[in-house]
């Protein structure tokens, strides 16, 4: 199979770049991530020093204006980051997080993200609940008959 964008939403583009460069710069990322029920990143990434970031992916000014949720991200990461392509302008986004310019083939950090440190058992529940996504979606790849044995929930 080869790798095409051509099916892909916008934002699932800017999510793919996202991961690339969250891979090159050591962290380990996962899309789709539901932290609680009602919620659900577009990337959470796990850094080698155990840090959670989480990227949401604005593919135009309508896409983030329309979004009321990604607030509710914030207390489940250390660092939380929007994505948006090259040209959306940077001053409709909050200054108080990061930014990142992204495109399907990569990602840059335009603006840092400040540490918001995640309380310890906070931060024990969520990487247990991201190893478990990330292992069952793999399971689901490596043997799709698997897939009927797992629970939506667990995705």
């Amino acid at each position: 199979m080869t790798e095409s964008s051509v099916d892909m939403q916008p934002g699932q583009i800017l999510a793919k770049g996202v991961c690339r460069f969250l891979v090159d710069e050591g962290l380990a990322p996962v899309t789709e991530l539901s932290p609680v029920r009602g919620l659900r990143t577009d990337v959470t990434a796990v850094a080698p020093n155990g840090e959670i970031w989480i990227v949401e992916c604005k593919s135009s000014v309508a896409d983030f204006r329309s979004d009321a949720k990604w607030e509710g991200y914030l207390e489940w990461c250390d660092r939380f980051f929007f994505a948006a392509p090259a040209g959306l302008p940077d001053d409709l986004l909050p200054d108080d997080h990061g930014l990142m310019f992204a495109d399907g083939y990569g990602a840059g950090i335009i603006r840092g993200a400040k540490k918001r440190p995640l309380a310890a058992a906070r931060r024990k529940a969520q990487t247990q609940r991201i190893a478990r996504v990330a292992a069952l979606r793999l399971r689901g790849l490596a043997d799709p008959g698997v897939k009927g044995l797992i629970s939506p929930s667990d995705f």
